[in-house]
């Protein structure tokens, strides 16, 4: 459970992250040799962090903690924050920069910045409007992207589709766009619903911070009726989901790759608890909840917002 003191320390893990400008990873394709790449310049609403995406779900923590705990000490600092990254000017610069880089940060940066909105419409927060040119102009790419792409894409990390599509078809329903839902309804069925016999001897591989089962079995379980899902659910995991309530174990948390292993932890978890397995969901908790504040920066820049995620999902229906 996302508890006061839980909300508190994340809270002020990811106020340090979106204001630190400093390592930075740049994901940007140059066109030629005079370009500024600046990350303050280019990214004002989401420059801090170590990448564009970590930075925009460290603000949808923010905005979680805050609408979970309206009465936090730490709400003031955190209202702040969100009052100067998430302006109309900001956010009005991370569109044209996302309109001039058309597949920048596709498909994970673009179901957070939507999840980023779907969470200020549902505590009916003031950012919500200036977030919803950069809303709009995502989910109309993201419903593009899955009617043209013939197969999904499976990765245990950020390409995979099935955990970007939970992600936006949350911000479809918040926000009553019926077209993306359908979409994403559609297109999870045609990718997905003839899968068979997952390979769950397959995971974790050491780049894996989604399982590439779990989220595919959330997703179908959100766009089947409960007889489908069902049926669909036994041939994909006949033996059941076990074996992914084991924990994995990094030997050195400092490599990134490894990092990767907690926030794997932490999505499964999520999944667990999605899917009705609070043991399995408990379990995993268990072992990364205790690395997520304090470690390593590889990590720290990104999983409490993980974090986050997996614990307020045993009271919340929403991702």
């Amino acid at each position: 459970m996302l508890t006061e003191a839980y909300a508190s320390a994340f809270a002020l893990v990811a106020l340090a992250n979106v204001d630190r400008e400093h390592p930075r990873k740049i994901d940007h394709l140059m066109v030629s040799s005079d370009e500024d790449l600046n990350p303050r310049k280019n990214h004002p609403a989401f420059y801090g962090s170590y990448d564009w995406h970590s930075a925009v779900h460290m603000h949808w923590a923010l905005v979680r903690v805050l609408r979970l705990y309206p009465m936090l000490p730490e709400n003031g600092r955190i209202a702040a924050a969100l009052d100067a990254h998430l302006s109309p000017p900001a956010l009005e610069a991370e569109l044209r920069y996302l309109q001039s880089n058309r597949t920048f940060e596709r498909p994970y940066g673009w179901a957070w910045a939507l999840e980023l909105q779907a969470e200020a419409l549902r505590g009916r927060m003031r950012w919500s409007r200036a977030l919803a040119p950069l809303a709009a102009e995502l989910a109309a790419r993201f419903a593009q992207f899955l009617e043209v792409s013939p197969y999904p894409i499976r990765a245990g990390s950020h390409g995979n589709t099935a955990f970007a599509c939970l992600l936006a078809l949350d911000y479809a329903r918040a926000a009553g766009d019926t077209a993306l839902e359908f979409q994403i309804r559609k297109t999870a069925r045609r990718w997905y619903g003839a899968d068979r016999d997952a390979p769950l001897a397959y995971e974790p591989s050491l780049d894996d911070f989604l399982s590439p089962a779990l989220v595919e079995a959330v997703l179908m379980q959100e766009v089947l009726g409960p007889a489908d899902f069902g049926a669909w659910r036994r041939n994909f995991l006949p033996d059941g989901v076990a074996p992914l309530a084991e924990p994995p174990v990094p030997t050195e948390r400092s490599d990134p790759k490894q990092s990767h292993l907690d926030g794997l932890c932490l999505s499964r978890a999520w999944c667990f608890h999605r899917l009705g397995d609070t043991a399995g969901a408990e379990t995993l908790l268990a072992a990364a909840t205790p690395h997520v504040v304090g470690g390593d920066y590889v990590g720290e820049h990104w999983l409490a917002s993980f974090a986050v995620l997996a614990l307020s999902a045993a009271a919340l229906r929403t991702p």
